[in-house]
């Protein structure tokens, strides 16, 4: 049996919502974020889960505890987990950022995965420090099936890696939705098998499918 790895991005907040940078920044889920992270936690509540892991921010380490509860079980936090800190761009909107700093953010667009905003990560310092943490998952709970929440970056850059992508397009061709569902089954720590991808089934058509 493979080793599955439940990837979930934490549940929408305000920023969010308000198209911001968000990345080391620590807020918390919104109303709207928690209750797609609710409608989750139903849809997982008949898994066998061994264990939770998240990222150590407000918004995953929620995320992460309304997932647990209906197994008992206590997210481990996980600083490898967090997001992509982007420097002095925190805080602003997208639009905000193309203004200001027009040039900065036109060579960033080229390839993210190897430029970083001034004081922030580029997505190999990310990726460094992300991936050996789901390999020590993987080895630690070997044949059984954990959840990993983390972020809309840190999992773009987890799935295009150990997939083989060519990584410097992974934030133009890889999705994730806020409390987004996709499973990866291991048959070692480095060869998974993607069998779903940025599920939202639990929550499309209800009134807080809103705040991507």
């Amino acid at each position: 049996m493979p080793t599955r790895i439940y990837l979930v991005r934490h549940g929408a907040t305000d920023l969010t919502a308000d198209d911001r940078f968000a990345g080391s920044s620590d807020v918390p889920l919104s109303d709207t974020g928690r209750r797609q992270v609710a409608s989750l936690a139903e849809r997982l509540r008949g898994e066998d889960l061994d264990a939770i892991y998240a990222s150590p921010l407000q918004r995953t380490v929620e995320t992460a505890r309304i997932l647990g509860v209906p197994h008992g079980l206590e997210p481990i936090a996980e600083p490898g987990l967090r997001e992509i800190d982007y420097g002095h761009w925190e805080g602003l909107r997208r639009s905000e950022v193309e203004s200001a700093f027009r040039d900065e953010y036109a060579i960033w667009q080229e390839d993210p995965f190897v430029i970083a905003p001034a004081g922030g990560e580029s997505g190999v310092n990310v990726l460094n420090r992300a991936l050996p943490v789901v390999r020590r998952i993987v080895e630690r709970h070997r044949h059984r099936t954990v959840v990993v929440v983390s972020h809309k970056g840190t999992n773009r850059l987890l799935i295009g890696s150990l997939l083989g992508f060519d990584m410097r397009g992974y934030r133009d061709r890889l999705e994730q939705s806020p409390a987004a569902l996709s499973i990866l089954d291991f048959m070692s720590e480095v060869r998974p098998r993607l069998c779903l991808f940025n599920d939202v089934s639990h929550y499309q058509g209800h009134d807080f499918a809103t705040g991507v």
